[in-house]
């Protein structure tokens, strides 16, 4: 196998300049954004609260700030940034936002961040067990201040305050307090996103970021590709001993945890370098099993999993038990679904223990979460007989994945 592809953009890169951007002073253009399910829905709930959101050319999309109001009903779908971050953004909307999505998406982890709006004087209503639908009564300013959370559950609670924060009349101080935050390289890209629109934030403090009021510049993002969309296609160069490179790849200054997953894929095998043509990975023998602590990149568990699964030796992946409140259980899942085609894995309450040895074919289920799909896509590679009950999950993040792996597949054979 030798493949060269360009993946769509970064959904995390594009939803946070798609709010920055609907919170500016001026318009903003967003270049080479993510087209799918994710970002669609971020864009229409900006739209519908008043933002002017053109995303008719897929390789450019504008922003047009305006006034935000209510009455305005937000489809978070199963997209956790649009849980996270639009209900700070709609306390700055005059009138009331309702927000609700996917029934799955009612069992995602809410609590900390409606409290902590509650505590900067938003009104928010919502059912007893404190998940969606939610109504977020705006008043078309929030006063900000300094407000306390435990953000362990996902760090899209930070984010999600801290996007909205600059337009608070006193700004915004959020301080974590809890187990450490999960995901730090997502809460790196909001900082480093917010400064690049002008925003003065100090993160010095271990677990406090500090934003000033102030206005947002509308400018132009370019929206990097998708590393955690990249990882499955990264996973074929090793399982088949062949080379694959992400086209597009910035040559300095990434957003993404591009080192780390370097690190991560040079452990388990592989020969990673960055050219000017891209980012290649570059399959060097058998897989090699990983003991790592995966709090940072959890999004990677589920294809690094698949790998662990034909590595020669176990592996042991821990620091990923907030996993459990995504699209789905996600260790759960990889477990039951694994086991159903033969592996030997441990579930324990943060983590995987893994120990390859032969497996078979069977139906994988994705429990409709894309992430799940990436992971039987890699062990299909090389196990006959793997099914997935619905590839179709996949367009959550990036729409084109059936027809990017199949090619890849067809020039693997």
């Amino acid at each position: 196998m030798s493949a060269s592809l360009r993946l769509p953009g970064s959904k995390s890169m594009t939803n946070r300049a798609l709010v920055l951007s609907a919170l500016a002073a001026g318009p903003s253009t967003l270049s080479r954004p993510l087209r799918a399910r994710d970002t669609e829905l971020m864009a229409a709930a900006l739209r519908a609260m008043g933002a002017h959101v053109s995303i008719a050319d897929d390789d450019r999309w504008l922003v047009r700030p305006h006034r935000l109001f209510g009455p305005a009903q937000v489809d978070v779908g199963l997209a956790g940034t649009i849980m996270r971050f639009v209900p700070p953004v709609a306390g700055l909307a005059d009138g009331q936002v309702t927000l609700d999505g996917d029934p799955a998406a009612r069992t995602r982890p809410l609590s900390p961040l409606i409290e902590a709006l509650r505590s900067l004087g938003v009104r928010v209503d919502t059912p007893a067990s404190g998940s969606l639908p939610l109504v977020v009564l705006g008043a078309g300013r929030v006063t900000g201040g300094e407000v306390v959370i435990d953000a362990s559950a996902s760090s899209q609670l930070v984010s999600g305050l801290l996007l909205a924060a600059p337009r608070f009349d006193r700004g915004l101080v959020v301080r974590h307090v809890g187990p450490p935050v999960p995901s730090a390289p997502h809460l790196r890209m909001t900082v480093q996103m917010l400064r690049a629109a002008g925003a003065a934030v100090d993160d010095s403090t271990p677990d406090v970021w500090a934003v000033e009021p102030g206005p947002l510049t509308g400018r132009g993002w370019e929206i990097e590709p998708d590393l955690s969309g990249a990882v499955p296609f990264f996973a074929a160069a090793l399982v088949t001993g062949g080379e694959v490179t992400l086209r597009g790849w910035p040559a300095r200054g990434s957003a993404q945890p591009v080192e780390r997953l370097r690190s991560l894929l040079q452990q388990m095998g592989a020969a990673v370098t960055l050219t000017t043509e891209g980012l290649t990975v570059r399959g060097t023998g058998p897989v090699k099993g990983l003991h790592a602590d995966l709090s940072d990149v959890s999004e990677l568990t589920p294809a690094l999993t698949a790998l662990a699964l034909l590595a020669d030796s176990p592996s042991v992946f821990t620091g990923v038990g907030h996993i459990r409140g995504h699209e789905t259980d996600r260790l759960a899942a990889l477990n039951r679904e694994f086991t159903g085609l033969g592996a030997d894995i441990t579930e324990s309450t943060d983590g995987l223990e893994i120990r390859p040895r032969p497996l078979h074919g069977g139906v994988f289920r994705t429990y409709h979460d894309h992430r799940m799909a990436h992971a039987a896509a890699v062990a299909g590679l090389v196990v006959p007989g793997v099914e997935l009950d619905d590839v179709s999950c996949t367009a959550k993040t990036m729409p084109e994945f059936p027809a990017l792996w199949s090619a890849l597949v067809t020039d693997k054979n």
